[in-house]
């Protein structure tokens, strides 16, 4: 197939990249923390910590894994917001020769348990704000270990244990808990491994490219989640596209690894996760963010050191935007803002751009694809409304249903394939048989077109077409055009059932203008958009249904209409 999209590559962006030059991911992380050992790694509340740190750190808890018996390839399940226990864990696990199970501490029981059964995890980390979750299930789960961390563990002795004393005792946000300990079920505090491990001696990972390294688990938004089966040449070959791809906006940094990057989305999602191991590539530092949702707080911390890449989804962006003290934060240092994990909106991206004077740019990828599958050049000076090129390495190909590629410009589903794309779903041949085309492309599901540049355009997904007499309409066209709306934050469309029409459709908005009226958004609509996708019902809403990602659910939306 041609690759017409290489052509619009910016200049010093490689066509492609080689995974082969490691021998697993393991090898990545460890060449980066002896040759990077007096740098920085992550500040998290102030208290930093380096790369010889978080060596000696992993070193022990993976040690210590060791030592409990789990047979090679175990599946370690790990549990924890964006606090340093989550880098060193993953490390640990890695380095032990295990499989990463990367669980969102927001789940409920049987979101959890779900995931524990479904990958076979005998091994858990955990922060005991949500043990009590944990204490549910685990009986029914194949958990035999847990290491229970507190929040305060790597913060220094003394601060450490006042940020641990408030959390439990002041903030109350750690409900009361006892685990079972039946069937030979043993906790352990997270401190306590680490002192345990530094006595033992860490045996090499005897992982290939071909190991798995992370089961990473789709947002579940359509039933049950699925295990997206990611090896150690997936993993890597991500992470150095992202290089190949973001290294150009950071030209006036000079040295990659002095970049700061804002770790505000969750590290369990496979966004921040491999934007995380780029800084580890690079031996740069990251600015750890435990809970973005509060906005005061993140805004000070963006406040105390230049940062250099802010990567986040659209309704993150949005809610900073919003805020009072936004425009007080020096941006002169910034050099990407990074959207991804849902579609950017036109509105936000303007308004990002006015406020910080980088320009928002777009992305696109899934889990099944360790992140990202295209991108937006970086060094953009403006929103293209597009999702971009694909990265080096990466072929898209737009594919009708029967697998075939639509003539260039014509509307069909986006399909994927290189280095970075999962080797399938955990435990699933059924699904695997429908999720790959017979030339091996996956099928994402997101329904696009690409131009003659190679620049490719969602329309959205294949589920949330609304059908209006005949016509598709797509959601996201509607809320690209109805974020623009003067007076609107963010918006979302749906269809619902109608006698006349087959389906109607129904704008759910959020404002910030208090005058803005249902009337001025339907005039707004009809000078936009053409008549059958103008809206017939518009319902204002405090706040819109969202995943912890940021995405927004338009399910919900469609089950409380």
């Amino acid at each position: 197939m041609e690759k017409i999209w290489l052509k619009s590559y910016p200049e010093g962006v490689p066509h492609d990249v080689d995974p082969g030059q490691y021998r697993s991911l393991t090898q990545l992380l460890e060449e980066s923390f002896r040759k990077n050992a007096s740098r920085p790694f992550s500040v998290c509340m102030d208290r930093w910590m380096s790369y010889r740190q978080l060596d000696e750190l992993s070193t022990a808890f993976g040690a210590w894994l060791q030592a409990q018996g789990l047979e090679p390839g175990a599946r370690v399940a790990i549990m924890l917001p964006n606090i340093p226990q989550f880098a060193v864990t993953m490390a640990a696990v890695l380095r032990a020769g295990y499989t990463c199970v990367n669980v969102n501490p927001l789940y409920t029981a049987r979101e959890l348990e779900h995931q524990l059964k479904d990958s076979g995890a005998t091994a858990i980390v955990i922060l005991e704000n949500f043990a009590k979750t944990l204490e549910e299930v685990i009986e029914k789960t194949p958990v035999k270990h847990v290491v229970m961390a507190s929040m305060g563990d790597l913060l220094g002795f003394w601060y450490g244990n006042w940020i641990t004393f408030a959390v439990r005792h002041l903030a109350k946000m750690v409900p009361a808990y006892k685990l079972p300990l039946s069937d030979g079920r043993k906790v352990t505090a997270f401190n306590r491994a680490i002192a345990d491990g530094t006595a033992m001696a860490l045996k090499p990972s005897q992982a290939t490219m071909d190991s798995i390294a992370f089961l990473q688990y789709t947002g579940g938004t359509t039933g049950l989640s699925k295990g997206a089966v990611l090896t150690h040449r997936n993993v890597v070959a991500a992470v150095l596209q992202a290089e190949a791809w973001f290294t150009p906006a950071l030209k006036r940094v000079g040295d990659v690894s002095r970049t700061n990057s804002i770790a505000a989305l969750p590290l369990y999602h496979i966004f921040a996760l491999t934007l995380s191991l780029l800084a580890i590539r690079w031996g740069s530092s990251i600015t750890l963010i435990p809970n973005p949702r509060d906005f005061g707080k993140f805004i000070e911390v963006l406040k105390k050191r230049p940062f250099h890449m802010l990567p986040a989804v659209n309704t993150l962006f949005n809610a900073l935007l919003q805020h009072p003290q936004f425009k007080s934060v020096d941006f002169s240092s910034l050099c990407v803002s990074q959207a991804g994990g849902m579609a950017a909106s036109e509105g936000t991206a303007r308004h990002w751009q006015e406020v910080t004077g980088c320009a928002m740019v777009e992305g696109w990828g899934m889990s099944e694809t360790c992140a990202i599958g295209t991108n937006n050049p970086v060094t953009s000076k403006e929103f293209s409304g597009t999702i971009g090129l694909p990265l080096p390495g990466i072929d898209i190909a737009i594919k009708d249903d029967e697998g075939r590629s639509v003539p260039q410009g014509e509307t069909g589903e986006i399909c994927i394939r290189g280095a970075n794309v999962m080797t399938g779903y955990y435990n699933q041949p059924e699904e695997n048989r429908k999720a790959f085309t017979s030339d091996g492309f996956m099928r994402t599901g997101d329904i696009g077109v690409m131009d003659e540049r190679g620049y490719t355009r969602i329309v959205d997904r294949k589920k949330d077409m609304i059908l209006v007499s005949g016509f598709n309409v797509f959601p996201n066209e509607l809320e690209n055009v109805i974020s623009l709306c003067p007076g609107v934050v963010e918006c979302a469309a749906i269809g619902i059932p109608d006698e006349k029409q087959g389906e109607a459709i129904k704008v759910f908005v959020v404002r910030n203008d208090p005058t803005l009226t249902e009337d001025d958004v339907a005039k707004y609509c009809r000078q936009n958009l053409t008549g059958y996708k103008v809206p017939k019902y518009i319902e204002f809403r405090d706040d819109l249904p969202k995943t912890n990602v940021g995405k927004i659910l338009r399910r919900e939306l469609r089950t409380a209409k």
